[in-house]
């Protein structure tokens, strides 16, 4: 393989530490509860961070921890693994955050599970169909639908909140046994994306220090410089997301 294409494959693998980049600007929307926010869901395979740009709020979780809330405001960071059910509240009404994802590719193939209620969670089929947006150039149309969606995830994290109250292991285990059985069908491929990047990033890493520490220069010859646009603005989850596709 000549220099440039090692630093062409190299590039390709993504932004440093096999990580995605998204902005999100919360919805202020009010819920049923008198705050404003996002969607509450987990990752089932990615660890997600926050770096708090503008605004303040307060992140709800429930994880093997329990229910905690983490205060945000402009310089905070946090971050949670895998598993860990979130919902982002809005307090000032323009809380924005930069997000950062690991595993890029895995969030964009659906990684994430929503907290609908119990009876749409264990029926793959109707779980599809709540989850999406539809195909619509329609803005009022697509806000109305995540807005509709937002309000459903609510309803089943109140229902499992309560549930957590009275005994945090079923919760966590009805919950978990439903995301399972949702996601597994797209886990191969999952791998598939995982081994190609943030993996392969992790072995070039591992042959550079082996090669270094003979003296040889042959991983730096991988050398050069990758850049990206943003896309264009969407209705997520949680909010109004931009994402630098990857």
């Amino acid at each position: 393989m000549s220099a440039s294409d090692s630093a062409e494959a190299a590039l390709a693998r993504g932004l440093p530490g096999g990580i995605a980049v998204s902005r999100l600007r919360v919805y202020d929307w009010p819920a049923a509860d008198g705050r404003r926010g996002g969607s509450p869901h987990l990752h089932t395979a990615s660890t997600e961070g926050y770096v708090v740009l503008g605004g303040d709020g307060e992140l709800e979780s429930l994880s093997s921890r329990g229910f905690e809330t983490t205060p945000l405001f402009p310089g905070a960071v946090v971050w949670f693994t895998p598993g860990t059910v979130h919902r982002l509240v809005n307090g000032s009404g323009d809380l924005d955050i930069l997000t950062l994802m690991s595993n890029a590719g895995l969030p964009e193939a659906g990684d994430a599970v929503l907290t609908f209620p119990r009876e749409i969670l264990n029926d793959t089929e109707r779980y599809a169909q709540a989850a999406a947006l539809p195909a619509s150039d329609d803005q009022g149309e697509l806000a109305g639908a995540a807005r509709a969606r937002r309000d459903l995830a609510l309803e089943g994290w109140a229902e499992l909140r309560a549930t957590a109250e009275a005994d945090l292991g079923a919760a966590l285990d009805g919950l978990y046994t439903a995301a399972a059985r949702i996601v597994s069908p797209r886990a191969e491929r999952w791998r598939q994306i995982w081994q190609s990047g943030p993996a392969a990033q992790s072995e070039a890493t591992g042959r550079a220090l082996l090669a270094l520490a003979a003296a040889q220069t042959d991983s730096l010859y991988a050398s050069g410089v990758g850049a990206l646009a943003p896309g264009p603005e969407r209705w997520g989850m949680c909010g109004r997301l931009t994402a630098w596709p990857l």
